[in-house]
């Protein structure tokens, strides 16, 4: 595998305090975050409700220098591009299901001045987002179904991070469910780079331990 590829370790704040966003997430990126996942979710695409951009612009208000990613699991991706890259959104990462036109949205988030992220569910096959690597800097492989924290890891869908890691040995790929120190190993040794971490970050003892031993197994398995 490749040098440049970079293990960067990005906690969910959705297992956080939300009444306390802004601390909590500070309180990650003190504790070695490389980026936040922000988790948008809209009730249609996914069956629960969680935040969005004016939350997300407040958000940005008080931290001015992380790496932001949403996440966003909603039915109509378009929709959220322009005002979530005026909520100042780094990375903005759709799920491909429910849209037939990935290209034209992944155009317009970089028009909009944003890195994009595609994402698919564990049904859906790798062959589906295959298709749009080149218009991509980031695949997003979930690990759990989207919409809820707290779920069991699935490491069958190990075998599609594998394929693409053979495949693009340069390209960015994140995980996102049920990661933690216990299945942070096929993780890394799958070929993920970019580790979503909700609640085994979140709700460890020693936040900074946790993502330091996420970040140290993945960069072992780049080496």
């Amino acid at each position: 595998m490749s040098r440049h590829l970079k293990a960067l370790i990005g906690p969910s704040i959705l297992n956080s305090d939300l009444s306390k966003l802004y601390e909590e997430s500070q309180k990650l990126l003190d504790n070695g975050a490389d980026y936040l996942h922000l988790d948008v979710m809209d009730g249609q695409f996914v069956p629960n409700l969680t935040f969005g951009h004016p939350v997300v612009k407040c958000l940005r208000n008080r931290i001015k220098d992380a790496f932001f990613e949403t996440h966003m699991m909603v039915s109509n991706p378009e929709q959220w591009i322009s005002p979530m890259a005026d909520a100042g959104v780094n990375q903005y990462t759709f799920h491909i299901e429910p849209v037939n036109n990935v290209e034209d949205i992944c155009r317009k988030i970089k028009e909009s001045g944003m890195k994009v992220g595609v994402a698919i569910k564990p049904g859906t096959p790798v062959s589906e987002v295959e298709k749009y690597i080149s218009v991509a800097d980031m695949v997003l492989i979930m690990t759990v179904e989207p919409g809820f924290g707290g779920q069991k890891f699935m490491e069958d869908q190990m075998e599609k991070v594998r394929y693409l890691r053979d495949q693009y040995p340069l390209l960015d790929i994140e995980v996102d469910g049920g990661v933690g120190p216990a299945t942070i190993g096929c993780c890394a040794s799958a070929g993920a780079n970019m580790i979503v971490s909700g609640t085994a970050v979140i709700g460890s003892k020693d936040q900074a331990a946790t993502i330091k031993l996420l970040r140290d197994t993945v960069q072992k398995a780049i080496l």
